[in-house]
């Protein structure tokens, strides 16, 4: 057995968080959004539209640990649908299309608002979740 991990004290979970250095949770949630990697902002966060890479290709950090799930879908609704909510509000005033080109304008940019926003807010809920150290970006088991 390793004689350092023989000597070493056992630390508790608390104990173990604040011996580890702090993650600055803005720049990674940034870097995330930019879909680079939330550690170095160099390698690529992505390797398909949604599909996250295992490790980062530029400084091997494990991305593996992500677990954005719903949030990013969650918020994309919040957001698109007062985009679209705003935009079907002001062209309802101004009485400038018919029923049916009203739908069909708000239909489009709800689907082109959700498709630009999915990406980056997928990124920045795993730069969140690797700054905060959550689901194992911490090092330890959930």
């Amino acid at each position: 057995m390793n004689s350092k991990l023989e000597n070493a004290p056992l630390l508790q979970f608390g104990e173990l968080e604040a011996a580890l250095p702090e993650r600055a949770l803005m720049p990674a949630m940034l870097r995330g959004a930019r879909g680079a990697c939330p550690n170095c902002g160099e390698g690529k966060l992505f390797f398909r539209y949604l599909a996250v890479e295992a490790n980062c290709p530029a400084c091997s950090e494990d991305l593996s640990h992500h677990r954005a799930d719903d949030l990013p879908i969650y918020l994309n609704i919040f957001v698109t649908g007062h985009v679209v909510i705003g935009a079907m509000m002001l062209f309802l005033d101004s009485e400038f299309l018919p029923m049916w080109g009203l739908t069909l304008l708000t239909v489009m940019i709800a689907v082109a608002t959700s498709v630009a926003l999915m990406r980056p807010l997928k990124g920045i809920v795993i730069g969140a979740q690797w700054a905060m150290r959550m689901h194992g970006f911490g090092g330890h088991d959930d």
